[in-house]
């Protein structure tokens, strides 16, 4: 019997482990890319950039040159040797005293896309440099003419005076995967032709306005700014640029621009030497999920206008503050972020339609966007004012609002928060000198009006109050007591 279960538990063993072996064979083996063919493909591509500045050359200059100061002081004190620039030691002077001396400035990366030299990189690596050096592999060094650089996306153009340079072949950044394989070439702190590996984190990264960063676990650190990220096939889908960090170095997080984006930006920028971009003169918020709920949107989307621009494009076309935008040109606006870069991407003077969302349904409105250098900047102002009135169940006393007040605000009507108590607007960080214009869809006329608007709010229902403090709109959610 013994012997017969032995045999049955051999027999279950080699079955189970067929098993095993037949679904192994079965499975796609993944593999480590090795890197290296890529990384000799691509490397004469990527350059070291180095800038310099004017600066004043001081009389006289401390310590010795090559040695930190605390090392010349410690020869000075215990073997007694004079340190020039130190006390009981010689001045040293220094060459045309007074007169602006070039000083290194900074160090960063690029790479060549076009083989007459035209070079990619970030916008903060060559802003405020007197002077460009562009240093290929083999050691030569060029100075680099700026064709242009715009700081909003940070993105610059700059060109050397070469020919028949290697180039690096663009790839297709929205076609990127999270989780597919991709390296950085650059020059950290210095270290020119630094290779670092990783996968992509995340697409779509809001860090700034204008562009939806690639997010990657590659190691970049000062230095790398303005290098390619590449795909696999040897292909740039970004230009390192950000790292998220407390110490200042890489602490695991970096963001590239997506290449998409930059080349529509390097294609201005070496056409006329800026970048032209849309704008409509708007102040927006972020929508929440309560916001959204009170205003019978359903779930959070579309940007709301805080404050529209008097006398801008927007206010021009019908937009008022308040109001939701779900969709630009065509283009669904899901949060906030994703407005500002569609009205960037359209030329100015073209004829936008705009759907917003208004007291509880949509409607299509017509903008004509303008440039962002041709509409003026909106003014801040924060001026408060106060009269006597009856505290309401939304927990405040208001007030009748002068012609004055309503043309500072640029508003047709509302009513004037002078007093708070224990309500809901309190609680919400409603302050005396604010301006109630609308709640729900009802807009606000006067005081009267606005007092029997609020006794007939029901207590188990959220609403939106529209509140106007200087130049922006908020929207608060809120229950009456």
């Amino acid at each position: 019997m013994k012997k017969y279960l032995i045999r049955l538990l051999a027999i279950f063993s080699l079955g189970q482990f067929a098993f095993i072996s037949q679904a192994s064979a079965q499975s796609p083996r993944v593999s480590i890319p090795d890197f290296a063919d890529l990384v000799e493909r691509a490397s004469p591509a990527v350059v070291n950039i180095r800038t310099t500045e004017k600066v004043m050359q001081q009389q006289a200059q401390g310590g010795i040159p090559g040695m930190p100061e605390d090392q010349a002081e410690f020869f000075r004190r215990f073997f007694g040797v004079p340190i020039p620039g130190m006390p009981n030691g010689p001045k040293q002077a220094q060459p045309n005293p007074g007169k602006p001396q070039e000083a290194d400035r900074g160090v960063g990366s690029g790479f060549i896309i076009e083989s007459n030299g035209l070079i990619l990189t970030n916008a903060h690596v060559v802003e405020g440099a007197n002077t460009i050096y562009v240093t290929l592999t083999d050691k030569w060094e060029y100075k680099a003419k700026l064709l242009g650089m715009d700081k909003r996306t940070d993105v610059a153009v700059v060109k050397i005076d070469a020919r028949d340079l290697p180039k690096l072949p663009l790839g297709d950044s929205s076609r990127v995967r999270v989780g597919e394989w991709v390296l950085a070439i650059g020059s950290p702190f210095g270290l020119e032709n630094t290779v670092t590996a990783g996968i992509v984190s995340a697409k779509s990264r809001d860090t700034g306005d204008y562009l939806p960063f690639i997010q990657t676990d590659v190691a970049v650190n000062p230095g790398n700014s303005g290098g390619p990220l590449l795909n696999t096939a040897g292909q740039v889908i970004g230009i390192n640029s950000q790292i998220f960090s407390r110490s200042g170095g890489y602490m695991g997080i970096s963001f590239a621009i997506p290449i998409d984006e930059a080349m529509r930006v390097a294609d201005q920028l070496r056409t006329n030497g800026k970048m032209s971009r849309g704008r409509i003169g708007v102040a927006l918020g972020e929508m929440t999920k309560q916001i959204a709920e009170s205003l019978g949107l359903g779930k959070p989307r579309g940007a709301y206008v805080r404050n529209v621009e008097p006398g801008g494009p927007a206010a021009a076309g019908g937009i008022e503050s308040g109001d939701v935008i779900l969709s630009f040109n065509g283009r669904d606006i899901a949060k906030s972020t994703d407005l500002p870069r569609a009205v960037g991407e359209t030329k100015p003077g073209t004829s936008a339609s705009v759907q917003v969302w208004r007291k509880g349904s949509s409607r299509d409105l017509m903008v004509t966007v303008a440039d962002t250098e041709a509409v003026a900047a909106v003014k801040n102002a924060d001026k408060s004012g106060s009269s006597n009135g009856n505290a309401n169940s939304l927990g405040v006393a208001v007030a009748e609002l002068s012609d004055s007040r309503k043309k500072e605000l640029n508003i047709r009507g509302g009513v004037e928060v002078t007093g708070l108590g224990d309500g809901p607007l309190a609680r919400a960080g409603v302050r005396p000198g604010d301006v109630i214009i609308r709640i729900a869809d009802t807009d606000i006329t006067g005081v009267k009006q606005f007092e029997r608007l609020v006794k007939g709010l029901d207590s188990n229902k959220s609403v939106p109050v529209f509140v106007r403090r200087a130049d922006s709109t908020m929207i608060i959610p809120v229950r009456s007591k």
